[in-house]
């Protein structure tokens, strides 16, 4: 499936929702749709599944343009953030609905709702009424009921977003595991970074309508094309500077890179995670503003003089308001990005 320039306005809306977005999804890849909410990732699976169209662009499928085909003639099976099952249908009947519809044989929607709700694992509440059923067994009967008609195409717009922390990773688990054994092409749209890496083959990190960044979970994580999508991705401490090589001049001073880098001006980008206290290499005083204990760490206001840095840190160590502590950044931490970018 290939989007081409899409574009898309609401109506009396002063900007565009989507805005020049271009991506081929490959043939059997979970290609998670990352960013903040009101950036257009719905807007795009809606326009995808023919509920919206296009202010401009094209979507095509196996090279034809999606264009005048109508929702159900597109090969697309789609979950919504909320099941939208209908109520007065038992479970059997909402995973079969589709089949009806194509006015498939009795017999056979039978045996294949069997073998969704096998999928699934709900087996045997064929009868069950959607009343009586929990929240996340409702979502499972929706992906059941998008995946019964064999799209070509799974469209899932944050179908985990209403669900409890571990009930969200069972079905994560369930959901990968699902896309892994029927090989099927699926965008997943979801505003949880932590979502995205663990579920996606690759992840396009959209912002104000724009597609920023796609590629593997490592190459967004490690290697960012912007400082936008750096930030994204907890990169909050920023320096700006001039790259020399493998080093990195600017006022607090000369950090070395692990690599050498090019020249000129550029914008030094370290993770939360990437000021580490301690001497050696690429290491300064810092002030302490603030200590704030998160759970599994600490997050740590600094002050440099020249510098507003945030760490997180072990929550073994003990952090006052006024202490000067020795912080530095692991060469391999650091993300240069050249201003220009």
């Amino acid at each position: 499936m290939e989007l081409v320039d899409l574009a898309f306005r609401y109506p009396d809306a002063s900007r565009l929702a989507v805005d020049g977005f271009s991506l081929k999804v490959k043939p059997g890849e979970l290609l998670c749709l990352l960013g903040p909410s009101g950036c257009g990732k719905t807007t795009i699976l809606k326009a995808i599944a023919g509920l919206l169209k296009p202010t401009r662009g094209d979507i095509r499928m196996n090279g034809r343009s999606l264009a005048g085909v109508p929702t159900e003639k597109r090969g697309i099976g789609m979950v919504f953030q909320k099941p939208q099952l209908f109520p007065h249908l038992d479970v059997g009947a909402n995973v079969g609905f589709g089949l009806r519809m194509r006015r498939i044989d009795p017999v056979l929607i039978r045996e294949r709702v069997r073998e969704m709700l096998h999928l699934v694992q709900l087996e045997g509440l064929e009868e069950r009424g959607i009343t009586e059923i929990s929240g996340g067994q409702a979502q499972r009967v929706a992906l059941a009921r998008a995946l019964i008609i064999e799209p070509q195409v799974w469209l899932l717009d944050e179908p985990l977003s209403q669900l409890d922390a571990n009930l969200r990773e069972e079905m994560r688990e369930l959901i990968r595991s699902i896309q892994r054994k029927l090989g099927i092409t699926t965008l997943f749209v979801t505003h949880d970074q932590e979502e995205a890496v663990v579920l996606g083959d690759r992840i396009g990190l959209i912002l104000e309508g724009r597609l920023h960044q796609i590629g593997t979970p490592p190459q967004l994580l490690e290697t960012p094309a912007t400082v936008e999508v750096a930030r994204f991705f907890g990169g909050h401490n920023q320096i700006e500077g001039i790259v020399n090589d493998d080093r990195f001049h600017c006022e607090a001073g000369t950090f070395r890179l692990l690599h050498p880098s090019g020249s000129g001006p550029a914008v030094v980008v370290i993770r939360q995670e990437g000021v580490v206290p301690g001497d050696g290499t690429n290491s300064l005083p810092a002030r302490v503003e603030s200590a704030r204990y998160m759970g599994t760490h600490q997050r740590v206001n600094l002050e440099t003089g020249s510098l507003s840095l945030v760490m997180n840190a072990p929550s073994y160590h003990i952090f006052r308001p006024g202490q000067t502590i020795m912080v530095r950044f692991p060469p391999d931490r650091i993300w240069i990005i050249p201003s220009s970018g």
